[in-house]
């Protein structure tokens, strides 16, 4: 199960001569926007010679230089990196790009928001230089940053993000976005061309997160009405304000190409461009590297890497993923009755090794961590919940402590004289998951470590999305698997309170009446600092309680060819990262 209820971009202005001078000189070297792109991995020559990838020729070696040699090399001007992801777009647009994860990536490199999320998850200005809260906390007043141009060279204004946020609180939009509900309570003002403010009806510190969606052009738009949007040209060839402009029709040519935006590299970079190809599965993606028709590969699976590792000149990255595994504990009358006593919560979590899941699961491709929050995120805490070191020994005390003994020669615990019948009662638990076969893989190991300290498990396994969230909501299960992509915000209101077991997500039935006014309190109160107060309040209810145990973080592998030079990526958070050292990327040619 994924919860999806976010943007790096740079301007900076040269203001003394000499770098005006420089930076004038650079865009003269810029490619035009009709560069060709070759069926090949020929490079497009501009004052350079080409650089043709031969498939299967081996590691780096193969272009003929040593390390030290590329790291002297004077980069080239021009070329295209050709990069594969599984799927196809639908809308390149940010009001209809939700749950698609290729539109999700292409979006976030073409479009800007007024906010975005820096690494520390603390929400910074992206096209607003800052914003301001009245007093009584119910209007947020923005400030956009001055010299906003679109990419057709239009100004952005405050009349698009009125316009962009007015389609959404239209009555006839026509999808059902996790954050309309919010806008339609929202009064929108401009008050001029660089200021525009929002009054809520009630303080709600999440509503700076909606405002992290990408703003549209409204001189392209603005005569058209929501329920339009889907079937508009504009979807293929947008205009935004990100660094990468669209420059051809994808659906017409079957790749997409994206140029730099000049505005948003203070210095061009060496290449022409990115080519996205759309590939309908992870093994599809890897046949084209091998067979020298992609320069990179992006967001491989843990299952996939092994097999990318051992492709010729491929270089791998891994970075961490904004999602992660939980296991939740069913503490409602409809889950084992073990479940509600917190021990044996306590006592299912640390019996689990973590870091073995995941070696055999998922060929060691995650990072074990303890949740509900992830470490980019500014409601983090190191030691809140505690991550517990795996103990059998202990675990396997805390549930004969807590009344579920194993009986000598059984292979479970139980505990004797429950029910009129006065029958034992087994500590056998059904878990939930969605059936991959990666999930399945892990299912195997939990079932063997918790079959370690007594624990029978049972599965329950579908491949039908609809019918393992019916289960979810109806509570069939006693501990459920799940994976989940939290928002850029840490408020957790609608998975954890007390409201939310009946309507929200709290599919485990926490009830803890006072992590329920903690989460509230949180949401009420715009300062991040005394956000985090609250939530470390939330956090230490939920470490006594343990209703979910957090297994590890996921990751993501990006796979580049290694006859592209000046690649150093850092941490992904989200998909514009991987491209922020884009403008030292270049080709070194192989001709030896």
């Amino acid at each position: 199960m994924t919860h999806k209820p976010d943007l790096r971009w740079q301007l900076l202005l040269a203001g003394i001569a000499a770098v005006l001078v420089a930076l004038l000189l650079a865009l003269s070297l810029w490619p035009s926007f009709s560069a060709t792109l070759t069926a090949d991995r020929t490079v497009p020559a501009v004052n350079n010679p080409n650089v043709t990838r031969v498939a299967g020729s081996g590691d780096s070696s193969a272009l003929c230089l040593s390390p030290d040699e590329i790291a002297a090399l004077v980069p080239q001007i021009g070329g295209v990196v050709r990069e594969g992801m599984v799927g196809a777009p639908r809308y390149l647009n940010p009001l209809l790009s939700d749950g698609n994860p290729v539109d999700e990536a292409l979006v976030n490199l073409l479009f800007d928001g007024l906010t975005r999320y820096d690494n520390d998850g603390r929400l910074v200005g992206a096209l607003a230089s800052g914003w301001e809260v009245s007093e009584d906390g119910l209007t947020v007043t923005f400030t956009l940053r001055q010299g906003l141009t679109w990419h057709d060279g239009e100004p952005l204004t405050a009349v698009d993000v009125a316009f962009t946020y007015g389609l959404i609180q239209s009555p006839d939009f026509p999808f059902a976005l996790a954050d309309k509900p919010l806008w339609d309570a929202v009064q929108i003002n401009v008050l001029n061309d660089q200021a525009i403010s929002f009054t809520l009806p009630t303080a709600y510190a999440p509503f700076l997160a909606a405002t992290t969606r990408g703003i549209l052009p409204a001189h392209l738009l603005s005569n058209i009405s929501a329920a339009e949007l889907p079937t508009l040209p504009f979807n293929v060839t947008p205009v935004g304000t990100g660094p990468f402009v669209v420059g051809n029709n994808w659906q017409q040519e079957g790749e997409l190409f994206l140029l730099p935006n000049p505005l948003a590299w203070p210095v061009p970079p060496y290449l022409d461009g990115l080519v996205m190809r759309f590939l309908p599965d992870e093994a599809a993606l890897l046949e084209a590297f091998a067979a020298g028709e992609l320069e990179a590969v992006r967001r491989l699976s843990p299952t996939a890497a092994p097999d990318a590792l051992i492709l010729p000149e491929m270089r791998l990255y891994t970075t961490p993923r904004a999602r992660y595994a939980q296991l939740l504990f069913n503490q409602t009358e409809n889950g084992h009755p073990a479940l509600r006593d917190r021990e044996v919560r306590r006592a299912l979590s640390q019996a689990l090794d973590k870091q073995a899941l995941l070696d055999i699961s998922l060929n060691g491709q995650g990072i074990p961590f303890e949740g509900p929050y992830l470490p980019q995120s500014f409601a983090y805490s190191l030691n809140l919940p505690l991550n517990l070191a795996p103990n059998t020994a202990e675990a396997g005390q805390r549930l004969t402590t807590a009344g579920w003994s194993l009986a000598e020669g059984a292979g479970f615990r139980a505990r004797g004289a429950q029910g009129e019948e006065g029958q034992e009662e087994s500590l056998s638990l059904t878990l939930l998951a969605y059936d991959t076969p990666a999930n399945r893989a892990l299912v195997e190991q939990l079932t063997a470590q918790w079959a370690a300290v007594g624990v029978e498990l049972f599965w329950s396994l579908t491949d039908d999305l609809p019918t393992f969230a019916a289960s979810l909501r109806d509570r069939s299960f006693d501990v459920a698997l799940v994976d989940i992509t939290p928002a850029g915000d840490p408020d957790l209101y609608d998975f954890w309170s007390q409201e939310a077991i009946l309507d929200g997500q709290n599919y485990a039935g926490w009830n803890r009446r006072r992590a329920s006014e903690a989460l509230e309190a949180a949401r009420q109160v715009w300062n991040q600092d005394e956000r985090r107060a609250y939530y470390e309040a939330f956090l230490t209810f939920f470490e006594e309680d343990r209703p979910a145990v957090t297994l590890f973080q996921y990751v993501d592998n990006y796979g580049i060819w290694a006859g592209v030079q000046g690649v150093d990526m850092g941490e992904v958070y989200q998909p514009r990262d991987r491209y922020a050292g884009f403008v030292n990327w270049f080709f070194a040619s192989d001709d030896c």
